[in-house]
């Protein structure tokens, strides 16, 4: 889902090629490895970045290698084994990704500098969270993408709906409305778990928890099943199939055929949208998932990444010092706007209010979460029960039993044998 996600979100086609290099000029100076993953941020923005940076520290020179996202989780790993001399001095991971790459003790703790010089307190919890073990900070926070709800307005105004819904309730009513003359209210399928981790999230349940050192499924808690009770009456406000996910077929192509209100979906599907049917280009527009109470978006999933610096680094501080530029107000909105991003922290978001789509994104992303931050979770999402839970719940099964069921099969993909 990182890779599918970045591909949506990315607005630029001057990128650097994969696996190349940025390096900076001077010799005589240390050189700084910094690896960045390919589409996260533009060639002229690491030229400007790279020219800034190396002006403010004349004793550093940045080498930025881009990385591809297929393979790049056994890349890392042996990069962060590798000898001092050998390996990256940072490296841009995906949020969901920290938790793999904490273990075995190879990351350096920036606790210190995030509590005393970079306002740890403001930054996005669907980015801080996941950088986070043991109470020690190892994942720094850098840019960050969420679902949004994207919705044609003349649709709406035809609705007589006047303006978007700013509460669950609200949402239901308007997209009932909207679900008639052959149109369909809302494009949902059926199996669009990371749009129902947020009503989950939202009602204050979890896909999974951790008790004394040991994670369990808990989708059959009653708040889980609050969440998943709220996707099923959403859901059936359209033809969105109940035993496939956003992608199959892809949610793009369905909304624009023309006969769809509404898809949940980060803004970068528009692009697609608008190819497929360029009628529908100054349709289009953005608001917020709305939450269950007014004045509160809800909660959503939260991609994006974040800079972890190797233990293995030779040297520390200017590894440090390029995070901090990185991650600071001034290149973190630089980039944000560049990209179409969310900044890390809530308090920058007055920087992207400009944009409809990122303005939408950022008010749910003050609220977002990530997936459990455990290196096992990428089991649970390989064989992934909380789609087959959903398509029986869609399809009419009893959603006690069958979240039960779908709990066990979490925990033992989480802790084996507990299951």
């Amino acid at each position: 889902m990182r890779r599918r996600l970045l591909a949506l979100v990315c607005a630029s086609a001057s990128l650097v090629s994969a696996c190349g290099a940025l390096p900076g000029g001077g010799g005589g100076r240390h050189t700084v490895t910094v690896w960045l993953m390919q589409g996260s941020a533009s060639q002229d923005f690491l030229r400007r970045f790279t020219e800034d940076f190396e002006r403010g520290h004349d004793d550093l020179r940045l080498d930025i290698r881009i990385q591809q996202w297929t393979g790049i989780g056994p890349k890392v790993q042996a990069a962060l084994s590798a000898s001092s001399d050998a390996g990256p001095d940072v490296i841009e991971v995906g949020n969901t990704q920290v938790a793999q790459y904490v273990e075995g003790g190879r990351l350096t703790n920036l606790t210190l500098e995030s509590m005393r010089d970079w306002g740890m307190q403001d930054w996005l919890p669907g980015l801080a969270e996941p950088g986070l073990d043991n109470s020690a900070q190892f994942g720094i926070p850098w840019y960050a993408a969420s679902r949004v709800v994207i919705y044609r307005k003349d649709l709406f105004e035809k609705a007589g709906i006047t303006s978007p819904p700013g509460t669950r309730a609200e949402w239901l009513a308007d997209t009932e409305k909207l679900d008639s003359g052959g149109n369909q209210g809302i494009y949902l399928a059926g199996q669009d778990w990371y749009t129902l981790s947020g009503f989950i999230w939202d009602e204050g349940g979890d896909l999974a928890k951790q008790s004394t050192n040991t994670w369990k499924g808990t989708l059959d808690t009653p708040a889980a099943l609050r969440g998943m009770d709220f996707y099923r009456r959403l859901q059936a406000l359209g033809n969105g199939p109940a035993d496939a996910d956003e992608e199959h077929p892809p949610q793009a192509g369905v909304f624009a055929g023309g006969k769809v209100a509404q898809i949940v979906a980060v803004p970068g599907v528009v692009q697609a949208i608008v190819q497929k049917n360029p009628a529908l280009k100054d349709e289009l527009g953005f608001f917020p998932v709305p939450g269950k109470t007014a004045g509160r978006p809800g909660t959503v999933f939260t991609g994006g990444s974040d800079f972890v610096v190797p233990r293995n680094t030779d040297d520390r501080d200017a590894a440090v010092a390029v995070v901090a530029a990185l991650t600071g107000a001034k290149w973190d909105t630089d980039l944000a706007r560049t990209m179409n991003y969310v900044p890390n922290k809530t308090t920058l978001a007055p920087a992207v209010a400009g944009e409809e789509a990122v303005a939408a994104m950022a008010a749910g992303a003050a609220h977002g979460r990530a997936t459990p931050s455990t290196p096992q979770w990428a089991a649970v999402e390989a064989d992934n029960p909380i789609k087959e839970y959903m398509t029986k719940v869609l399809d009419g099964a009893d959603p006690r039993t069958a979240a039960r069921q779908a709990s066990r099969r979490i925990t033992e993909q989480l802790a084996p044998g507990l299951g």
